[in-house]
């Protein structure tokens, strides 16, 4: 097995102004270790991108936008192109969060034409599947995340593949103190990269997939030690530069 670089992205959804960024970066940056694990990315609103790559641009810390659109330009008010990103130094950007397929209803479809767009663009998807509680319940997980990875992916070529970061987030585990066990989150991971290994071996083995659901610095070191997860997407924790900062080393 390849040596996979620890990934933790934090997810901040629509929280903080630009005050708020910059006081939240002023205290984490410095209890950044200089280890080159994990990689560490900020997903920030868009309002505040700006402010964060200015500030993170002397660290090792990458920033992150929450969605993209896949056309360069066009008639689509609201929303936002990849070349507007790399514009302003974005390094990634996550894709098919379950809040945007959930309340946005965006699809695997649109999802199948973002992600390609993405690589095109030097911008690092960070790519979201999961399934919801009735899905769980229901013993539909194997089919939904096959569905997903398989439709979502379609588009990009085999030997990009390990270029995408995939996040599995259970959606009954988001923001609910609900969290899957470590056997559930490996079990998850374990199926998502076999996924990727029915397209390419080599992807597969070296392709980081992370865990996204109630991830705390309680919890974070246990669901990191498992074999297939590569990291985590933290919601709520990364709102709070101590805890990120836990999680972070939780990590290295």
């Amino acid at each position: 097995m390849p040596d996979r670089t620890a990934y933790l992205a934090a997810n901040w959804k629509m929280h903080k102004t630009t005050e708020e960024t910059e006081g939240f970066l002023a205290e984490f940056l410095p209890r950044v270790p200089d280890s080159p694990s994990p990689e560490i990315v900020i997903c920030a609103p868009f309002t505040s991108l700006n402010t964060a790559i200015e500030l993170c641009v002397q660290s090792r810390v990458r920033v992150a936008a929450q969605n993209m659109h896949e056309a360069d330009e066009g008639a689509f008010t609201g929303e936002i192109s990849a070349p507007m990103l790399q514009d302003l130094g974005v390094h990634a950007v996550i894709l098919g969060h379950s809040e945007r397929r959930q309340y946005f209803n965006e699809t695997d479809e649109a999802l199948a034409r973002k992600v390609p767009v993405a690589l095109g663009a030097g911008l690092e998807p960070i790519l979201c599947v999961g399934e919801n509680e009735g899905q769980r319940d229901g013993d539909e997980t194997e089919a939904v995340l096959t569905r997903q990875v398989e439709a979502d992916l379609a588009e990009v070529p085999d030997a990009r593949l390990s270029e995408v970061v995939i996040a599995y987030e259970p959606i009954w585990a988001i923001g609910t103190g609900r969290t899957a066990t470590p056997d559930q989150a490996q079990e998850a991971l374990a199926l998502i990269r076999s996924l990727v290994a029915r397209r390419s071996e080599e992807a597969a083995a070296a392709v980081r997939i992370l865990y996204g659901g109630s991830v705390k610095p309680d919890n974070a070191a246990e669901l990191l030690s498992e074999a297939d997860v590569d990291g985590a997407l933290v919601g709520g924790a990364s709102l709070d530069p101590g805890d990120f900062a836990a999680i972070v080393e939780a990590a290295g």
